[in-house]
């Protein structure tokens, strides 16, 4: 079976370890689970390999890894991006790495206004962008939102509907409880604890290898959007 590009998808900035399988644009496989808690370390390489075997690959026919490069969990982060630069050493392929909140905020599925992802970085703190929802293009680069009633206020007021996506998504909702305008309510729409997934990132990886846009393997490093602080 010969199918070009053969590329293999890792998502581990959350708790949902994820890997899929793509021809071009078109997704094969994907393997997952939605657990609540960390079980990268242990699951990551079996569910590639059980992956590649369900579909009829072996790790040589791939021509390229996408991997998700955050932000999201440390932990998280630092496993996929290992795993994916090992496999693109050890068989001389490209690594091709993905926005997070891109791939997160097309998991929307709308075609209108704007979308916010929101993933869950602690206490009232959310990673954050904001996209156009026809088109996925950034409007407002990543940055670590402290949540208020008065978050995303500029925007809000701007466009008649936002659709806010990730596992903060809840935080926030609370906030604007209080709100009594049901007019302004109603523009909002709120996908609560979803989580990226590698099936998602797809088409973006497909159009990273079209133009050759690959990371150097020596120098790439997971985009943590914070510095890591022990507690």
């Amino acid at each position: 079976m010969s199918l070009t590009p053969l590329v293999l998808h890792i998502e581990t900035t959350t708790t949902n370890c994820s890997v899929a399988l793509s021809c071009k644009d078109q997704l094969i496989a994907v393997k997952e689970d939605y657990e609540s808690t960390y079980s990268h370390g242990e699951r990551l390489h079996i569910y590639i390999d059980k992956l590649l075997k369900q579909e009829g690959f072996k790790p040589k026919d791939l021509d390229a890894i996408a991997v998700s490069k955050g932000p999201g969990s440390y932990t998280g982060l630092r496993i996929g991006i290992a795993t994916a630069k090992g496999l693109c050493y050890a068989l001389d392929i490209p690594l091709i790495s993905i926005d997070t909140l891109s791939h997160l905020a097309k998991k929307s599925h709308t075609d209108t206004g704007i979308v916010i992802p929101m993933m869950d970085a602690r206490r009232m703190e959310v990673y954050t962008a904001i996209y156009d929802g026809t088109n996925f293009k950034k409007l407002k680069p990543s940055w670590a939102e402290i949540l208020s009633p008065e978050s995303y206020l500029d925007f809000r007021n701007k466009y008649s509907k936002i659709t806010f996506i990730g596992n903060g998504v809840a935080k926030f909702e609370s906030l604007l409880s209080n709100i009594t305008d049901k007019k302004t309510l109603e523009q909002y729409n709120f996908l609560k604890q979803v989580l990226p997934s590698s099936q998602y990132m797809v088409d973006f990886a497909y159009q990273k290898f079209q133009n050759t846009d690959f990371e150097n393997l020596t120098y790439f490093e997971p985009f943590y959007l914070k510095d890591f602080k022990l507690k």
